[in-house]
């Protein structure tokens, strides 16, 4: 490992990241290194353009993926190098405002039923009662468990920890898997029972389980969470929380599920109902 590789590690490590982002954050670093064949700090303004230039228009990356390399090179520059001034070079791309992809109660219920395997479902059902992201549910202990108290503890994303409810239907559920299988310490291990299932794994589960319940939507686990957020709003649930259950930093955040609430939209009163057009118009 070069002194400047060490470097950027140990700014990333005083500042607690997570080891996923710390490992992304130097691998990006790298590939812009390696596209110049030169050390990233021989590299300034005008590379660091070619360079976003040339992942937007011939990598063709998604913009979440390009905004995370932008994160990566804001940090090497600003933390490691010393050089905030550096900032303004490296601009974000403007943020998309898409809204998220609902899924209906019906269809929620058809994805969790289509699994055969007891583990998928309860895992699959864990992550729509909690709205847990994906990587935090592939992280669950059995220890996080708490049916006196019907609580799930979440080693949430930035390591936050928060806790949320734990509901009647999914404890059955999960006693039932637990007699089953014995999971001893992560809730959901993976091929090697001492390290916990992918990321990647869930996704696959997810996605075998809408092709078997037939839903033709372009959705991701994350749905799920959507789905969770909705449906809490739909039911009368505040926003608070919403927010404190999903382990939102911003109310704004969380706020964007206002949008996509049908509940909310059919409640709302168009002002044509507050006029009086009780005079009919001229037939001529």
């Amino acid at each position: 490992m070069t002194q400047l590789r060490q470097r950027m590690l140990e700014e990333l490590q005083r500042r607690n990241y997570s080891t996923g982002t710390i490992r992304l954050y130097l691998q990006h670093v790298a590939a812009f290194a390696q596209h110049f064949h030169r050390s990233p700090d021989q590299l300034g303004a005008e590379e660091i353009r070619r360079y976003q230039l040339f992942l937007i228009q011939q990598k063709k990356l998604a913009w979440s993926s390009y905004k995370q390399i932008v994160c990566a090179l804001r940090f090497f520059y600003a933390k490691t190098l010393k050089r905030p001034f550096m900032l303004e070079d490296i601009p974000f791309p403007r943020h998309e405002q898409r809204l998220p992809l609902i899924l209906s109660k019906d269809e929620v219920e058809r994805i969790l039923t289509a699994p055969s395997h007891l583990k998928t479902r309860a895992l699959l059902m864990t992550v729509y009662s909690t709205g847990l992201r994906r990587s935090e549910v592939a992280r669950l202990r059995v220890s996080d468990i708490d049916s006196a108290r019907m609580t799930i503890t979440v080693d949430g994303k930035g390591k936050k920890d928060r806790v949320v409810m734990l509901s009647p239907v999914l404890l059955d559920t999960l006693r039932q898997y637990w007699r089953q299988a014995k999971p001893k310490h992560w809730l959901f291990p993976g091929e090697t029972p001492d390290q916990p299932i992918s990321g990647n794994d869930v996704f696959a589960v997810f996605h075998n389980a809408v092709r078997r319940a037939g839903i033709t939507k372009h959705v991701s686990p994350h749905s799920l969470r959507h789905s969770f957020a909705t449906h809490l709003l739909e039911s009368g649930v505040d926003l608070r929380t919403i927010q404190l259950l999903l382990g939102h930093r911003s109310l704004k955040t969380t706020a964007r599920y206002l949008h996509v609430s049908q509940y909310q939209v059919r409640a709302t009163a168009s002002p044509l109902d507050s006029l009086n057009l009780s005079k009919k118009p001229s037939e001529k």
